[in-house]
């Protein structure tokens, strides 16, 4: 169904977190979130950017998506006629990189365009594999090994079927060996946030006796042929993340053996139609993946149990409850897990929840509307 962006609406809103998040690169205590909302013959569709405060994660942050997307990805999506949602990646690629700031866009798209079908956004984006999504909990740098252990404790009692621990120079190999010594069975994980360098390569080999899902990202944001040695030296799979922006870059570290695992993020690459290349490369090598969190909102949230329905993503993902994060969404049912550690993909039309208005005005700090001069 062809479609014309008639209006886009950005909307900045600031959220505090239930508990602060740490990675190796900070602490996290709110979250400033842009929500694009996109307009057709009345309909909304609706996406969010998952850049982060600080340029930390990678170059974007929340305050520079702003003027990149009013100035630059609106002007040259407003009035035009889209056959379909895939398209509209391709009217801001010749802009180099900021893929989370295009990828709001992209995913209210995609939403937008179920909407006006009437279906659920996992079908139109060609998902509906899985109807539920397995959930692991991604837990951040803690102030000690007991509260880190003690919150494990919490979500492995609440069901979670995977846990992923930060890691970070001077907080991993003892603390992994606390966690496997009060948890001998459960899926574990490391997330380095791009941590350590190439010559840390004995103290990451160290962690090969924990029997680790895998390591995530230990080195560099950018660097896939240090990946590629570090992973000849370790028994442990290396996950990559950060340095995975697009199908030809997965496509190079399948064929470099940097990793054995991907983690595709919706920002990160971009959106649903470059995330659905990154699966689709990934398959094709018999390489699994999951989809990775950024703290979203409810509406990110939704986003990404809808990518979780492709095929490939066998994976336990980081998509986990609304109340992990937030003593309140921005959407009105908040996002539940069952005490097995499941998603049930809703079946409403677009991403299946709906935003709350009332709420969602109470927490937005700037907003502003776009149209057509």
């Amino acid at each position: 169904m062809a479609f014309v962006i008639e209006q886009i609406k950005l909307r900045q809103i600031e959220m505090p977190l239930v508990h602060f998040f740490q990675t190796s690169f900070g602490r996290t205590y709110s979250r400033k979130i842009i929500l694009v909302e996109v307009t057709a013959g009345g309909v909304s569709g609706w996406g969010e950017v998952t850049a982060g405060e600080n340029p930390f994660y990678n170059e974007e942050w929340t305050d520079a998506c702003w003027p990149l997307l009013r100035d630059y990805v609106a002007p040259r999506v407003l009035g035009h006629e889209f056959a379909s949602a895939a398209e509209v990646g391709d009217r801001s690629a010749h802009i180099r990189g900021h893929l989370m700031a295009r990828g709001g866009l992209e995913v209210a798209c995609w939403d937008l365009e179920a909407r006006l079908k009437g279906i659920p956004l996992y079908q139109a984006i060609g998902g509906g594999a899985h109807k539920q999504i397995a959930c692991g909990v991604s837990i951040g740098i803690q102030d000690s090994v007991d509260q880190l252990l003690g919150k494990i404790e919490t979500e492995v009692n609440a069901g979670y079927r995977r846990i992923k621990i930060k890691i970070a120079p001077g907080w991993d190999v003892e603390v992994i060996r606390e966690v496997r010594k009060r948890f001998p069975k459960i899926l574990l994980m490391g997330d380095a946030n791009s941590a350590y360098r190439l010559s840390d390569w004995q103290l990451l080999a160290a962690l090969d006796e924990f029997d680790l899902m895998m390591i995530e990202q230990p080195l560099a944001h950018d660097e896939i042929i240090d990946h590629a040695e570090l992973q000849a030296k370790l028994k442990t799979p290396i996950c990559l993340d950060e340095c995975i922006r697009s199908a030809h870059q997965a496509e190079q570290a399948i064929r470099m053996q940097a990793g054995r695992i991907i983690n595709i993020k919706l920002g990160r690459v971009g959106g649903y139609a470059e995330a659905k290349r990154v699966h689709d490369v990934a398959l094709s090598h018999n390489i699994p993946v999951w989809c990775g969190g950024m703290l979203e909102s409810g509406i990110g949230r939704a986003a990404n149990i809808a990518l979780s329905t492709l095929p490939n993503f066998v994976l336990p993902g980081d998509v986990s409850a609304s109340k992990r994060y937030w003593k309140q969404d921005v959407i009105t049912k908040p996002v539940e897990v069952s005490s097995d550690g499941l998603i049930t993909v809703p079946e409403g039309p677009g991403f299946g929840f709906e935003v709350d208005p009332k709420f969602l005005d109470s927490i937005t700090v700037r907003q502003e509307t776009i149209v057509k001069p």
